[in-house]
């Protein structure tokens, strides 16, 4: 079968009809009307939908959560899981996040490789099958969800009233293939004791702002203080601190407050050693301040127990594993205002063989004297395939038909839909030498990998799901 060639012919439909699903601002907002996670998801949502019914095949939504669109008949369900929310765009880009542009070969917008570019290329290969008149040997199910940056809320729902398909992929990391990856966990530190100054102190912090999002390193931090007295040598102290380690970062002096900002660079949350979060620069700072009480103890805490964490060992939760590597911390959002105290924003990602429900709960015990406890706990085991397995067998073949790689599946600290599955994996749809672009400014994907990837997945479905030599392993 000509893979290459059936894509080139549909190469101009699948561009105009990522685009259309670029288009659409999918970023988590408030819930409304039949739109739980916000109008832009359930908007992106629909738009799929729209194109499984334009193409013949069989559509469901689950509570404007999560939907799919079948092909085939037969007793075996095979599976394939995208998203179609993204993360805020930020700052910085060259161009509108929401309006894609193709350029010298590459496609720019917010969500192109995370995860709409790949979503579509999956999509087309289930189109190309169908238009060519295959006759499918199992349900072959596109499950689209509109949650998957932030809770999950979407795979959750859709589960709890659909089948589970007996293996599948996810479009949504990197080839050859990712069979395995980490427990990931999300919870708040939060400041439970206040206490007044017995004195008017010389500094008091205002508000600290940092983050949007659990899973992202925080490019970007504002601290407002109110300075009573030296107001020029706490600015001196600030600009010697920014000229000394190379920190890029501005203040302001608005209706007598000093505002300070810092920026960083963003990264996914499973990579933090991948940026610099502006939040913990700004705490840096604030320590070598002379500040009110409730800042004092929010800086302290965060200088004993969240800067220099990365492995975890200051939550006592350090751990490695063979294939799966080591716990890795992510502080995604650092809040403080000097009404509610502050909260810190964790996303922890963990291998095999470490407890975590433990070892949370040792850690809030170890931190409750000092005024902190833990709140809005969220938790992913981790998830593993073995790379014998017939699924990563036809997979990792159908990609080398198209690649000259020779790599080994491996595994990751980031979560994919794949977790969701009792047997699922991670195929694409980055390559090798593909610049990750996830949840950073000018996202993009080059047209050719997209086609490339549609040919691999089309190989692959027309294998699983047509000749079913998966049945035959």
């Amino acid at each position: 079968m000509d893979y290459k060639g059936l894509v080139s012919r549909y190469k101009d439909d699948l561009i105009k009809d990522l685009f259309g699903l670029l288009e659409i601002e999918s970023v988590r907002g408030e819930a409304g009307r039949n739109a739980p996670v916000g109008d832009g998801p359930k908007a992106a949502l629909d738009y799929m939908i729209s194109l499984g019914e334009r193409d013949g095949m069989t559509v469901r939504k689950v509570d404007d959560l999560a939907g799919h669109l079948e092909l085939g008949r037969g007793d075996e369900l095979f599976g394939i899981l995208g998203h179609v929310d993204v993360v805020p765009p930020g700052s910085g880009w060259d161009t509108d996040p929401f309006k894609p542009v193709l350029e010298d070969g590459i496609i720019r917008a917010r969500g192109v490789q995370d995860d709409k570019g790949p979503t579509m290329a999956a999509y087309y290969a289930m189109k190309i099958l169908a238009d060519e008149g295959m006759d499918f040997k199992c349900r072959t199910r596109l499950i689209v969800g509109t949650d998957e940056e932030s809770d999950w809320q979407c795979t959750d729902a859709y589960f709890k009233k659909e089948e589970m398909p007996g293996a599948g992929f996810a479009p949504d990391a990197a080839f050859p293939l990712i069979h395995g990856e980490k427990g990931i966990t999300t919870f708040n530190i939060i400041q439970k004791q206040t206490s007044l100054d017995d004195e008017e102190p010389n500094i008091e912090l205002k508000v600290l702002i940092s983050g949007e999002r659990y899973n992202m390193v925080p490019e970007a931090a504002e601290a407002k203080l109110k300075v009573l007295q030296n107001m020029s040598e706490v600015i001196q102290s600030f600009e010697d601190f920014l000229r000394r380690d190379d920190i890029d970062g501005e203040y302001e002096i608005d209706n007598g407050f000093l505002k300070l900002s810092i920026s960083g660079q963003s990264a996914h949350g499973s990579t933090p050693e991948a940026g610099v979060n502006a939040g913990f620069i700004l705490l840096r700072f604030l320590g070598g301040l002379d500040l009110d009480s409730n800042a004092t103890a929010f800086v302290d805490f965060a200088e004993s127990r969240i800067l220099d964490n990365a492995d975890g060992a200051k939550f006592g939760m350090a751990h490695s594993h063979d294939e799966l590597g080591d716990t890795t911390v992510n502080t995604g959002m650092i809040n403080y205002t000097e009404v509610d105290g502050g909260i810190f924003g964790i996303n922890l990602r963990y291998p095999e063989g470490l407890d975590f429900r433990k070892g949370v709960e040792a850690l809030e015990k170890t931190i409750y004297p000092d005024g902190f406890i833990i709140e809005d706990v969220t938790h992913q085991e981790p998830h593993y395939v073995d790379k014998q397995d017939p699924l990563v067998k036809v997979l990792l073949d159908s990609y080398r038909s198209h690649v000259n790689d020779d790599s080994e599946p491996f595994t990751i600290g980031g979560g994919t839909y794949a977790r969701t599955l009792e047997k699922g994996v991670a195929f694409g749809a980055m390559f090798k030498n593909t610049a990750d672009t996830m949840h950073q400014k000018n996202e993009r994907m080059k047209l050719d990998e997209l086609l490339l990837a549609t040919e691999i997945y089309l190989e692959a479905l027309h294998r699983i799901c047509i000749k079913g030599e998966m049945d035959e392993n």
